[in-house]
């Protein structure tokens, strides 16, 4: 009787163990890196010096010269109604913002509009002072990025929005800024949605594996989303947990009348 009791309590506690049960293997990243493979790693690399602006980006630009009447119909303030319902307008401390449009263009005060897709902030910032260069002289021309971000889903410590601050953002900048990954992540299995010329792309990276930097979705671009898929540990701990609380009840009270059925013939 003895051993039929300890099989049956063995049997509920792997039952249980087996179900919470996160190894140290499953929550390390690029476990196949090392000294060895760097130099396969930097043969496909290509680090990519920050993002470039696309249709719906919100931008600000800031143009500079020594005339500054000249300039003075370029750097339009901000301005916002003073109060509900009202239709007084008041300034606000800042650079007014230009959305970039469908066609990939910003129209600015008097020159019109500017195309801007595709390029980087400093190559926009040159198109413009270019534009310039007969209304102005010798112009200095920023671009800024307002609002660039992607927003980290899943199992990371703090889901949200990740803003892009220097020009450019990693998978593994946005997992660390979003507090990494829980213990319930799959490394193996995070997944990148990107919207591209107005059509969804969809890529999955493996963070155990060193081909992410050959990856083109290494770096993260502006409303890039990323999903973190849970691991059979949480699917079980989340949505099947009553579930499997009911296995583990119905296994306990099956042992339980194992053992009164057992006393009571050993007691005949």
């Amino acid at each position: 009787m003895t051993k039929t009791i300890k099989s049956i309590l063995f049997v509920v506690l792997v039952s249980v163990f087996a179900t919470s049960c996160v190894t140290q293997k499953q929550m390390t990243y690029l476990r196949d890196v090392n000294a060895d493979s760097a130099d396969s790693i930097n043969k496909t690399f290509h680090a990519v010096s920050e993002i470039v602006i696309k249709p719906g980006d919100a931008l600000t630009i800031y143009i500079s010269a020594l005339d500054k009447e000249a300039i003075a119909p370029y750097n339009l303030p901000a301005v916002a109604y003073s109060t509900p319902n009202s239709t007084a307008l008041t300034t606000v401390g800042q650079i007014q913002s230009y959305r970039v449009d469908e066609a990939g263009d910003v129209e600015l005060p008097v020159l019109g509009k500017i195309h801007v897709e595709g390029l980087k902030r400093d190559e926009a910032a040159e198109v413009i002072r270019q534009a310039l260069a007969n209304q102005v002289v010798d112009p200095l021309v920023q671009v800024s990025m307002v609002g660039a971000k992607v927003s980290m889903t899943g199992e990371v410590a703090k889901p949200g929005q990740v803003p892009i601050t220097n020009g450019r953002l990693t998978i593994l900048d946005a997992l660390a800024a979003a507090g990494d990954l829980t213990p319930y992540g799959r490394r193996d299995n995070v997944l990148i949605t990107r919207e591209q010329d107005g059509k969804l792309e969809f890529a999955r990276l493996n963070l155990n594996s060193a081909d992410i930097f050959a990856s083109p979705y290494y770096y993260l671009q502006q409303n890039d989303v990323v999903y973190v898929s849970p691991n059979k540990v949480r699917v079980i701990n989340s949505t099947n947990v009553s579930l499997w609380l009911s296995m583990v009840s119905t296994l306990a009270s099956a042992a339980t009348v194992i053992v009164t059925v057992l006393r009571y013939s050993n007691g005949k």
